[in-house]
């Protein structure tokens, strides 16, 4: 009886004992509490895999009672939201390369006159379906309402059309992805997922190692300042990060086929600025951890909302508006339009001007506040 009291007697010690130092350990703390907080919040709120209010361009070249009809009936769908109306078929390929319109929508000219004589014309949708998830309850919405949008028009003289079902054709033109392929959607996102994994990890322990070594203070004592010591860090990381998307890349096109209709060159500069951006946040992290697990700890951190919120897992467009705004501060949101702008629709450095100025504003940021970091941690 006395050596199992005494045995407790120790286990309660040990127990105090972690109990203290996990409260001294205020960022594994904080991991262990607020990464099922976010998973929780993430997933309840912010995950929706059914978008709506999708942004939708418009070419009405017929502009009578009956488009404006047809027009309130797609708006009355809650699928798309059209906040964009063009003037001339020129205007949907910019468009959908940029990522502006999620659709766009033509009605052709003499839409209701080929209507009321019953010569069933056809509306021409148009769906950016690089991610089918995206559109499949908008176009399933939208044949639903074929068939009801001109119930109230077709009355008295043109009763008899009421009984052709539908009275008109809405032919959905799926580009980027017309048969629907998850692989096409998923495998160039995991170029960025798997960077955005493998950079952050790699730096946010290069100089947490250094710490833990002892060998930062013979770095330091060399006549180097942080600028060139980030940079002599990064660079090394970046060389692999591009054999890594070289792999990867080579992978998607031989052995899961996916398309390349974009410029090697565009997805080669975009990627190595989307890799800096990344070994930028995990130099930061180094600079803020005071050993290799914290690093650890603040890697994953950020690396779940990135893959959460970044429109990799679930479609960007069906998170409500403060999750779109958290996600729009990640570069992973915008490396994923940009890979898929160039592998799957042949965007060019123009089409992508949003998303590399956005990227580029990252990388900036990033690398100014990991060189304050490391100012502070030398002094």
């Amino acid at each position: 009886m006395t050596a199992f009291r005494a045995s407790l007697e120790r286990l309660y010690a040990v127990f105090v004992k972690e109990l203290i130092q996990l409260r001294r350990d205020r960022l594994t703390f904080a991991t262990m509490i607020m990464i099922p907080v976010m998973q929780l919040v993430l997933f309840g709120f912010a995950i929706n895999s059914d978008p709506k209010h999708l942004p939708t361009a418009l070419l009405d070249n017929d502009r009578t009672e009956v488009s404006r009809l047809f027009i309130a009936s797609l708006r009355a769908t809650d699928y798309f939201e059209i906040d964009k109306e063009l003037s001339s078929p020129a205007e949907i390929d910019a468009e959908m390369l940029s990522g502006r319109a999620q659709f766009v929508v033509e009605i052709p000219q003499d839409f209701a006159r080929k209507l009321t004589r019953g010569e069933n014309p056809a509306v021409l949708v148009i769906a950016d379906a690089a991610d089918p998830t995206a559109v499949n309850g908008a176009a399933m919405a939208l044949n639903g309402m074929v068939s009801q949008v001109f119930t109230r028009l077709l009355t008295g003289p043109l009763r008899y059309l009421a009984a052709k079902n539908p009275p008109f054709e809405a032919r959905v033109q799926k580009r980027y992805n017309p048969a629907g392929e998850t692989r096409f959607n998923i495998v160039p996102g995991l170029v960025g997922t798997i960077l955005t994994l493998t950079m952050l990890i790699f730096t946010s322990l290069s100089v947490t190692r250094e710490i833990e070594r002892g060998t930062m203070e013979s770095l330091l004592a060399m006549p180097i300042n942080p600028v060139e010591i980030m940079l002599g860090k990064i660079l090394p990381y970046a060389t692999v990060g591009f054999f890594q998307m070289a792999l990867i890349g080579v992978a998607a096109r031989f052995i899961f086929f996916v398309p390349v209709v974009g410029s090697l060159t565009t997805f080669v500069t975009l990627t190595m600025l989307f890799i800096v951006a990344n070994l930028s946040v995990g130099y930061t992290f180094s600079t803020v951890a005071r050993n290799q697990l914290q690093a650890m700890q603040m890697s994953f951190f950020f690396f779940l909302p990135s893959i959460l919120l970044s429109g990799f897992m679930f479609p960007f467009r069906g998170m409500p508006v403060w999750a779109q705004d958290v996600g729009s501060i990640l570069p992973l949101t915008h490396y994923l339009r940009i890979v898929r702008g160039v592998m799957l629709k042949g965007a060019g450095f123009s089409d992508l001007a949003t998303d590399t100025l956005a990227l580029a504003a990252f990388t900036l940021a990033a690398m100014t506040v990991a060189i304050a970091r490391f100012r502070q941690t030398l002094d």
